[in-house]
């Protein structure tokens, strides 16, 4: 074996890495499971070191260590992670907190207001081609500043979770231009760099930022200090690389207009190519992995996360969680569509798009004691589905149609089930590829592209179509009603919620 690629994607709950040849052939995948940090209600955070760094250098080892693979046959590495995250550097760029996590950290939800009212939609969304809600950094640097002013005085750099990472495999601080459209107001939409005047310099007061790069570029090479760390050979090309969500869609061929990848995760992401923007502020406008494309992206916020706290609560003390997993599905699948008058809304840590509002929170309406632990969590995979529609007819109703629905990520590991109600919810067919390991396999492409032995046509011989999703025409006439019913039960609650805090 003398040409290998690594991928590593650092996610929310478990870290993953894969082997390949130049062919897109799987060699060999290992995963390692992690945790994160509440501090308090609306924190979400996760240790530098002690998680990304650890994992990365957990997976290495468990790729090589056996012998069978040689370090010195991996031509090139990518890294993805979550993100977009906050994670402040000092001068010798170790970290001084924990990293303050994407969208699902909900602790800057007065800063996103003040900088909203401070700055104006309009200008906001000139600048930066979207409005601030919880995915973005920009009010998460204000929260920095207010709340921990000792961290702040000693920040020197502003790092996320990929570009930390790849600072520590080459010395190089590198992020790719999709993460870094979310650190508004600090990026330049329009050139696709960082602003050099305006609220980014008020907001930054000095501090350095990573070098913008494109996802398959070479950030750098593997150092000797990463290289004993790590086991991997020093001198190793190493990408900018990307946002997990963002390597999950190349891995599965999401790259041309009007594709649309669906990532069923501990969130719900979905990425929309274009290639043109069409900017609104109730969705991400961002960049894409190369010059020629740019995307959509939306995100719903407990989704996956939110079937897992179901489990935990709920169905674990009957066994492991993959055993509360088969146990409940087993039971929602015998529960008929519309969960015989149960309706969720989804939003157990705020919501991200379309409705951007981090007050938001879960509610289950319609109880009867006539339904079930079966029931709720039929409704609970509905109201994803529902979720799941909003945010499709959002980007229909921007003007960015979508041609292909592209399903990946461990929900649809899941299978049948929850992906048929999203079909049946949605209207739409799904494609599920035939290779869905993740965003590792995507980064082990962009290992290839950035050690200068794949181009990026060489992608289609990577994906393989495998089965599609249909859905069944009765039942998404039947639950189209209750999907407006879905709706507006959000906007009657919100303020009751609002007022519970």
């Amino acid at each position: 074996m003398t040409d290998l690629l690594l991928g590593i994607d650092i996610g929310t709950y478990s870290s993953k890495a894969t082997l390949t040849d130049p062919g897109g052939r799987i060699l060999r995948t290992r995963a390692v499971p992690h945790g994160l940090s509440q501090p308090a209600p609306g924190q979400v955070e996760q240790d530098a070191d002690a998680v990304w760094w650890q994992d990365l250098c957990r997976l290495c080892h468990a790729m090589l260590d056996d012998g069978e693979f040689q370090a010195d046959a991996i031509r090139g590495v990518a890294v993805s992670a979550i993100g977009p995250c906050l994670l402040p550097l000092d001068e010798a760029g170790r970290p001084l907190r924990p990293g303050i996590l994407y969208g699902v950290d909900v602790r800057a939800s007065a800063e996103v207001d003040e900088l909203q009212r401070r700055w104006g939609d309009a200008t906001l969304l000139a600048h930066s081609r979207m409005a601030f809600t919880s995915q973005a950094i920009g009010p998460k640097v204000l929260w920095l500043q207010r709340h921990e002013p000792e961290v702040w005085a000693a920040t020197r750099t502003l790092a996320t979770a990929s570009s930390y990472l790849v600072l520590r495999l080459t010395g190089e601080h590198r992020i790719d231009r999709h993460t870094a459209s979310h650190w508004m107001p600090m990026w330049d939409a329009a050139q696709e760099r960082w602003a050099t005047e305006g609220p980014a310099v008020e907001l930054l007061q000095g501090r350095r930022l990573p070098g913008p790069g494109w996802c398959a570029e070479r950030a750098g090479e593997v150092t000797p200090e990463a290289a004993a760390w790590t086991g991997l050979r020093a001198g190793t090309p190493v990408a900018v690389g990307a946002v997990d969500a963002l390597s999950e869609a190349i891995s599965v061929g999401v790259t041309e207009p009007g594709d649309l990848m669906l990532m069923y995760g501990s969130t719900t992401f979905f990425v929309l190519v274009q290639d043109r923007p069409t900017p609104d502020a109730r969705v991400w406008t961002v960049s894409g992995a190369t010059p020629s494309r740019c995307n959509l992206a939306a995100g719903m916020a407990t989704t996956g996360s939110l079937t897992r706290w179901f489990c935990d609560e709920f169905v674990r003390e009957q066994g492991d969680v993959e055993a509360a997993y088969a146990a409940m599905f087993g039971a929602a699948a015998a529960i008929a569509p519309g969960a015989d008058g149960l309706l969720v809304l989804p939003y157990f840590s705020g919501e991200r798009t379309p409705i951007n509002d981090p007050h938001a929170r879960g509610v289950i309406a319609g109880l009867s004691l006539a339904h079930s632990r079966a029931h709720v969590f039929r409704a609970v995979l509905e109201s994803v589905a529902f979720g799941i529609r909003h945010n499709l007819e959002t980007l229909e109703d921007i003007g960015a149609p979508v041609r292909r629905v592209v399903a990946v990520g461990g929900g649809a590991s899941h299978g049948g089930l929850w992906l048929q109600i999203v079909s049946d919810i949605t209207g739409r067919t799904q494609v599920l590829p035939e290779v869905t390991i993740g965003a590792c396999y995507g980064d082990a492409f962009l290992a290839g592209r950035a050690a200068g032995l794949l181009a990026e046509s060489d992608l289609a011989g990577w994906v393989r179509p495998g089965r599609e999703i249909v859905p069944d025409p009765a039942i998404t006439a039947r639950l189209t009603p209750r999907f407006a019913q879905y709706k507006a039960l959000y906007e009657v609650t919100k303020g009751v919620v609002a007022g519970l805090r």
